[in-house]
């Protein structure tokens, strides 16, 4: 079971007073579930909200630009490991490296300047807007934003879906293990928010703590019988023959400080986002939708 926290210990941690801890619930959205009539905080939520909310990190030396390595930190998709071996055969005198850091971690990689970009698909605004919140937090000034894609988020489940999951809820009221992503991941942040929204108390939910760190990686738990559900999408369904419950389409970008965007390979990366065979390759895998990838979502 994960941590709870009361609201004394929460205002010890972060330094306020417990009046002060009902005003961050109203009107900065620290993470709180009321059970009996107290409030109580999950720690590894706390934790992920302070975090998500630090500014000033250390200034970091920018590497020296190299015009012959592409690098990419960030959320994990299986489109973009594609595209980056695509960009890598169209282009055989330059190196492309992905590290799956997750949303939030792609971030604070172009903030210590180790990376050209990063794949990013945090939600704001209840899933209304991406990235922009996020950005500002963790990097002071929004860098450049070019969509990569749009896709389907949702839940995979077992072949023949035999928990018979339907809704959210049911993951509050069948005996089911799950298998979850990482804190700082988009992923984890829709799948957290809609157990939110279904009233489904996650120290209950059996597996909730065990993550990993890639999409597919929950098909595979799935898949093997370790698990019956976890958030991923689409097109891991597709691959590996199990069933899917939609939750949302998502914008997922990249994003591009305006030091590096036009740096050679980053250029070289962007326009080749209209190539056929991108669109091919999307094609290929159910989820997805092209209609605005490459658009600059910023500045507009």
């Amino acid at each position: 079971m994960k941590k709870l926290l009361s609201t004394k210990e929460v205002a010890q941690r972060l330094g306020v007073n417990e009046k002060m801890v009902y005003t961050l619930i109203a009107e900065k959205g620290l993470p709180a579930s009321k059970v009996t009539g107290k409030w109580l905080f999950p720690n590894h939520l706390v934790e992920q909200w302070v975090e998500s909310r630090t500014i000033n990190y250390p200034e970091h030396r920018q590497p020296e630009p190299r015009e012959d390595l592409l690098i990419i930190c960030g959320s994990n998709d299986l489109l973009l490991e594609r595209t980056l071996s695509l960009f890598m055969s169209l282009y055989p005198d330059q190196t492309a490296v992905f590290g799956n850091l997750g949303s939030l971690g792609g971030l604070k990689a172009l903030r210590r300047g180790v990376c050209h970009m990063a794949s990013s698909h945090l939600a704001q605004d209840r899933g209304e807007e991406y990235n922009f919140s996020f950005a500002r937090e963790v990097l002071q000034e929004l860098p450049a934003v070019v969509n990569f894609a749009r896709r389907e988020q949702g839940l995979v489940l077992a072949p023949g879906n035999p928990k018979r999951i339907s809704d959210m809820r049911d993951l509050g009221s069948k005996n089911l293990t799950v298998i979850n992503r990482p804190l700082g991941t988009g992923t984890r942040l829709l799948f957290d928010r809609e157990l939110e929204k279904a009233g489904v108390d996650v120290s209950t939910l059996v597996g909730y703590g065990n993550e990993v760190h890639r999409h597919m990686d929950v098909g595979l738990e799935i898949l093997a019988g370790r698990a019956d559900c976890g958030p991923a999408i689409r097109p891991v369904a597709g691959l590996l023959g199990l069933e899917f419950m939609p939750l949302a389409w998502e914008r997922f970008d990249l994003l591009i400080p305006k030091d590096r965007f036009f740096d050679k390979a980053v250029q070289l990366f962007l326009n080749m986002l209209p190539d056929k065979a991108l669109r091919e390759m999307a094609e290929a895998l159910s989820g997805y939708d092209m209609s605005m990838t490459g658009k600059m979502v910023f500045p507009g």
